[in-house]
């Protein structure tokens, strides 16, 4: 009997490849989704927007904590990407890196540019952008990918039919 994984994979599955019936060759039937918001939509979460602005290490790391869905900390994250600003004034290097994760995990368009481009030029708005598609993906990254597994057990819990007792038999 196969061992249960405690960590359920939170991001939808990709899409599969099916053959074309008259080439034989393998189809993509789905283009890349969108972003659930755009890049300057940094005013649909003031305190989100607020927080990165000031505090990006923090906004980084709860991202990289779903991202790597829980095998790092957002601690452990954030403290990375603050390292690196420090030292090199380049942690849109490491975060662009977790952009490109993100969208295969959920495959979302690369757009407006490549992701590295996007945090080169505007960390601060990609970092909003990335927080409000996992929030709209339903997470609540302040409470991390475990809180997150908690939530969701809870929630799968409740949602469970009762059990059905049988009538009488004659």
């Amino acid at each position: 009997m196969k061992a249960s994984n405690s960590q359920p994979s939170a991001p939808p599955e990709p899409p599969t490849l099916m053959a074309a019936p008259a080439a034989g060759i393998p189809v993509n039937l789905h283009s890349p989704l969108p972003w659930s918001t755009g890049l300057c939509d940094c005013c649909d979460n003031i305190s989100v927007c607020c927080l990165t602005c000031w505090c990006p290490c923090i906004t980084f790391g709860r991202i990289a904590e779903i991202v790597d869905r829980g095998s790092t900390s957002c601690g452990i994250s954030g403290a990375l990407y603050s390292m690196i600003l420090c030292v090199s004034g380049c942690s849109c290097l490491y975060s662009c890196f977790y952009r490109s994760k993100l969208r295969g995990q959920y495959f979302l368009e690369e757009r407006p540019c490549t992701d590295c481009c996007v945090h080169c030029c505007c960390e601060t708005c990609a970092l909003c952008q990335e927080y409000r598609q996992l929030q709209n993906q339903g997470l609540d990254l302040s409470i991390g990918w475990h809180g997150n597994l908690e939530r969701q057990k809870r929630k799968d819990c409740c949602m469970q039919a009762p059990p059905v007792e049988e009538g009488m038999k004659s």
